[in-house]
């Protein structure tokens, strides 16, 4: 079996809040409502280059555990994503886990990653 790279261990910490896009503003409903369903630890959304998006919860299985960032990129990218223009992450912690900001920065190394608290305010933008 293949070696996975190793993932940064590094938590971003997000920066003051970037002015939210319409488009954005709707990333932030749709993570608090997957966190919400099912009572999740964090909710995510991204939207990937045609405009279309993402929502997860995260998972922790005996397992199987993710981040709900890591879900919403690999939904993204099943469903043939090449690119992401933006993601959210809705979380009670006041960073970004680096295994969630690996899997954005896999698809676009500028995207913005914005956290949320679980209200929806925006806490801060990840832009690294």
């Amino acid at each position: 079996m293949p070696e996975s790279p190793a993932v940064p261990a590094a938590r971003p910490t997000p920066s003051d809040p970037a002015e939210l896009s319409a488009e954005d503003g709707k990333l932030v409903v749709l993570a608090r409502g997957a966190r919400g369903r099912v009572g999740a630890v964090e909710g995510a959304a991204v939207r990937d280059q045609d405009g279309r998006t993402y929502a997860a919860a995260s998972v922790a299985l005996p397992s199987l555990t993710l981040t709900a960032l890591q879900l919403a990129v690999a939904s993204a990218v099943a469903a043939g994503a090449s690119r992401l223009e933006a993601a959210v992450v809705v979380t009670e912690a006041s960073t970004l886990d680096g295994a969630g900001h690996a899997a954005v920065r896999d698809l676009a190394a500028d995207a913005p990653i914005h956290v949320a608290a679980p209200d929806g305010t925006v806490l801060g933008t990840v832009v690294e």
